[in-house]
C-alpha cells in the first residue's frame, strides 16, 4: 500500500474524488488547506486588517492506494486536476512505513 496525498484546487477537488471512484480508489480523507508557492504575493491592508495573498485555498486529497495501481491514479489525479495555470497543486506518494 502507498498513501497518495493530492493538493488541488477547491473547484477541481470534487472531479478528482470522482475520478478516483471510478478506479476504485474509497479510501480517502479531504481536508481544507492553505498554499503557499509561486502564487506568492505582498500583505494588503483590508479595513484595518492584514492579509496575504500568498495563502491561497486549496484541498488536501489524502488516499490509500495498492502498489500495482499508484501510477494509474496519481496519473488520473493529475489529468484530472490540471488547469494549466500556477497553482494546479502537488501530488505525492509516500511508501507505507510498515513495509519491509
Amino acid at each position: 500500500m502507498r498513501q497518495v496525498i493530492a493538493i488541488v484546487k477547491p473547484f477541481r477537488a470534487q472531479a478528482v474524488l470522482e475520478r478516483l471512484g471510478q478506479l476504485g480508489v474509497t479510501d480517502c480523507v479531504v481536508r481544507e488547506a492553505r498554499g503557499f508557492g509561486r502564487q506568492k504575493g505582498h500583505l494588503r491592508r483590508y479595513a484595518r486588517d492584514r492579509t496575504s495573498p500568498a495563502f491561497v485555498p486549496k484541498v488536501e486529497i489524502v488516499c490509500w492506494v495498492e502498489d500495482h495501481a499508484v501510477s494509474r491514479v496519481v496519473q488520473a489525479i493529475v489529468s484530472t486536476a490540471r488547469t494549466g495555470r500556477i497553482g494546479d497543486g502537488k501530488v505525492f506518494v509516500i511508501p507505507d512505513v510498515l513495509d519491509p
